[in-house]
């Protein structure tokens, strides 16, 4: 079973300045000036999916038309991570090739389609992280799967129960204090506009207003965000 992640980047902005354009999913000469394969620090993180990718292996990264696909396949017989976290799965992910800096008086949107899985034990991510320190981290949308209606079913009848799994929208200050919001995730067979708007309130600390389809769910708040360089990162 495959779980495919498909997004298209509306430009990201800072004031009237366009950082990444819609166009970066075009090619894969245009996705390579604006991203890097897996994440920031490598392939592997705190799930069970180790990240596969480059520039001339496109299995689990692709771009075709302004879309970027993910995908994600099971597997055995992997290392497990440094962390002793076993790997089921190889997947996809990229990182922005530069970082992006709220500074003083300053901030920037992110706008994006996406059609992501709610697939029971997918955990597809739209986020920006410290480049230097963490925090910051800012989880513009993460997806979490569905639970299963009896918890013997099969494989196959766990991906169509019922339910749509859910999106949060988290902001971290630290590893115990954290802003998070769960909401019922609308037909994820379908496309959805995510946005976020960054801003400075203070000089030392920012606001975030996540939408999700045009709509204002939440509004967060970073503990002394500013001149601090974040990663922007996809991944599945």
């Amino acid at each position: 079973m495959m779980f495919p992640i498909l997004l298209g980047l509306l430009p990201l902005a800072s004031a009237a300045t366009t950082l990444i354009p819609s166009t970066c999913f075009d090619s894969y000469s245009s996705l390579e000036e604006y991203f890097a394969y897996l994440y920031p620090w490598g392939s592997d993180h705190n799930g069970s999916a180790r990240m596969v990718g480059n520039s001339t292996d496109h299995e689990y990264i692709s771009v075709d038309s302004g879309t970027l696909t993910l995908v994600a396949k099971p597997v055995s017989g992997q290392p497990a991570t440094s962390g002793g976290i076993e790997i089921n799965y190889l997947s996809g992910a990229v990182h922005s090739a530069t970082t992006f800096t709220v500074e003083a008086g300053s901030g920037f949107d992110i706008q994006a389609e996406f059609q992501a899985p709610t697939a029971k034990g997918t955990w597809p991510a739209f986020w920006l992280n410290g480049a230097n320190t963490w925090p910051p981290e800012i989880d513009l949308a993460e997806w979490k799967g569905i639970i299963p209606r009896d918890a013997n079913c099969s494989y196959s009848v766990w991906l169509t129960a019922a339910g749509t799994g859910d999106i949060s929208f988290n902001t971290f200050n630290t590893s115990s204090e954290v802003q998070a919001l769960d909401v019922e995730y609308p037909s994820p067979d379908d496309f959805h506009t995510i946005k976020s708007e960054i801003r400075d309130i203070d000089g030392t600390n920012i606001s975030v207003k996540f939408y999700l389809d045009g709509t204002l769910i939440t509004t967060q708040y970073g503990s002394e965000y500013i001149g601090k360089p974040l990663h922007l990162i996809i991944n599945l």
